[in-house]
């Protein structure tokens, strides 16, 4: 018996390549640079390998339009799978950007450690310095002397920028698998890492690391359900690749076992895109996780699970349209329904947007539930415009700080996400107040913004479908929505401060340029989105 070995495009396989291997490169790094240098060292690295991965993309989509199939069919590299590896990539750039912020906080560090700090007359009770977002010891127990020590002595957790790259590799294979078990092993490279940051807050430690406690055991569960419905799947068809499950289906009487591997597959896929019931996570995540960790798993994560959600659902399940668009007719309309319904009792913002995103979610399983070319266009627009205002919204919540009270080696406020603090916060900053209502007015889908193109695109996909029913409920959706977005809007400009009113820190060059292309971004595509409406409508056939 012989064994043909796959033929491998690397050509095209080079944008996940370069990501990945700076990955690795990145672990080596954190072993052999020296402290004082591995935050440039690792930041640099993060940059140039999306900037590189890009670029490859670019390149990999001229020389091949129709797309390519390689490594025997396990990843499929057509114009969908593109469109998707390069809207996560500049979503990452965005996302690493903030990662890197080290003006949003302040610590104490001991005077000894610093050098000519110690004889300038400045470093007698220590000397205070910028610090990043993240804990300086994970492994600590949070609030110990280890964990303060490690604060005062400069401790960065530069590890941060390797586990993004691998998150951000797994991403982009996700949405470009050709069988269940490529998927599986993308879904894993994906998400192990994102529990692994979720835990690294320096502020809230103990709601952090019990964020990602909750996260990774419920991820494990809904892994499980995903290997046990890809075991369905081969049991009812005799293969793992999508396209050969598709064909398999088409020539069967009995698909009783196939509808049972695409409920688990299901499972797997709605609890990472965030829909009810399998929603439960991602408050609790989004509201204990470092908020760039939780701009980035809002905005690029969700571009990834819809890309595998929609390869599952187009190209291995088609043939059993009938027997699964009822399941996704129903988690759609709980998952609209319930996440804007949760989202008017929320009191701080971080928990609100978290709802937020469940009930965009659902608008965007309007897209999936349609079935055709016109669905497929309007989830990739609309995944493209959200990510790029849900990653604005976190960077702007995360400048608003609360007044400075030394607490152990932190000097600098903690992040002021209760509503009532953001009372009168557009009136006493203007441009910050501006940028946030943009966003908001984006995820409501007021004209004029990049939401209001995407919400319009999903529902008439899902209107030419004959899921009229959807689009009607998702328009009250879209009314309940605009209550707590809008409420949000009046407390920044029609109310009166608190007595201890948060303020504005001014980030680093970085932040604010991505706050800013955010901001472009939202505003732009809302009214000239025709460019990139085009671009989603030509990258819509999926192989």
């Amino acid at each position: 018996m012989t064994y043909d070995a796959p033929s491998i495009a690397y050509g095209a396989l080079s944008p996940m390549l370069i990501v990945l291997g700076a990955a690795v490169i990145g672990v080596l790094l954190e072993a052999v640079v020296p402290r004082a240098h591995r935050f440039r060292a690792q930041l640099g690295l993060a940059l140039v390998a999306i900037v590189a991965a890009f670029a490859a993309l670019v390149a990999v989509a001229s020389t091949e339009s129709d797309g390519v199939s390689t490594v025997a069919g396990a990843v499929v590299l057509d114009r969908p799978a593109m469109f998707l590896q390069g809207t996560v990539l500049l979503i990452s750039l965005v996302a690493v950007s903030f990662m890197a912020e080290r003006r949003l906080e302040r610590v104490v560090r001991q005077p000894e450690l610093i050098g000519a700090a110690a004889g300038s007359g400045t470093g007698g009770a220590g000397d205070i310095t910028d610090a990043d977002m993240f804990t300086s010891s994970g492994a600590s127990v949070p609030g110990s002397d280890a964990e303060y020590e490690a604060t005062r002595a400069g401790g960065t957790t530069t590890e941060v920028f390797p586990l993004v790259l691998f998150a951000i590799g797994g991403m982009m294979l996700f949405g470009a698998c050709g069988d269940l078990l490529t998927m599986f092993v993308a879904l894993e490279v994906m998400s192990l890492p994102l529990y692994l940051l979720c835990g690294l807050a320096r502020r809230r430690r103990l709601i952090s690391q019990e964020a990602a406690l909750k996260y990774f055991l419920l991820g494990a569960f809904a892994s499980a359900f995903f290997l046990f419905g890809a075991a369905f799947a081969y049991g009812a068809t005799g293969t793992l690749d999508l396209a050969e499950i598709d064909s398999a289906l088409s020539g069967a009487d009995d698909h009783s076992l196939a509808v049972i591997g695409f409920a688990l597959l299901a499972v797997g896929l709605l609890f990472k895109v965030g829909a009810v019931p399998f929603h439960s996570w991602i408050p609790d995540v989004y509201q204990g996780a470092p908020t760039p960790v939780t701009a980035f798993m809002a905005s690029a994560t969700k571009v990834a699970a819809f890309g595998g959600l929609l390869r599952v659902c187009y190209v291995g399940f088609g043939e059993i349209h009938s027997d699964w668009r009822p399941i996704l007719w129903a988690v759609a309309i709980a998952t609209m329904l319930v996440g804007a319904i949760m989202a008017v009792t929320q009191s701080d913002i971080k928990r609100m947007l978290a709802y937020s995103s469940i009930t965009h979610a659902g608008f965007l399983l309007l897209g999936v539930i349609a079935l055709d070319e016109h669905g497929v266009s309007a989830t990739l627009f609309y995944l493209a415009v959200y990510g790029f205002s849900t990653l604005g919204a976190f960077a702007t919540i995360s400048v608003v700080r609360e007044p400075d009270r030394p607490v152990g080696p932190h000097l600098s406020g903690r992040e002021a996400t209760d509503i009532s603090q953001w009372a009168g916060l557009g009136k006493r900053y203007p441009l910050v107040g501006a940028m946030f209502s943009m966003f908001l007015l984006a995820f409501a889908g007021i004209p004029l913004t990049s939401g209001f193109i995407a919400k319009f695109a999903v529902f008439s996909a899902a209107a030419g479908s004959g899921a009229g029913v959807l689009v009607v409920i998702g328009v009250l959706s879209s009314a309940i929505a605009a209550y707590f977005y809008i409420r949000i809007i009046i407390a920044m400009f029609f109310t009166d401060p608190p007595d201890d009113p948060p303020h504005i820190v001014r980030p680093s060059i970085l932040t604010t340029a991505g706050i800013a292309l955010c901001t472009v971004v939202t505003i732009l595509l809302g009214i000239i989105p025709q460019p990139l409406l085009d671009l989603a409508e030509r990258a819509a056939e999926l192989r």
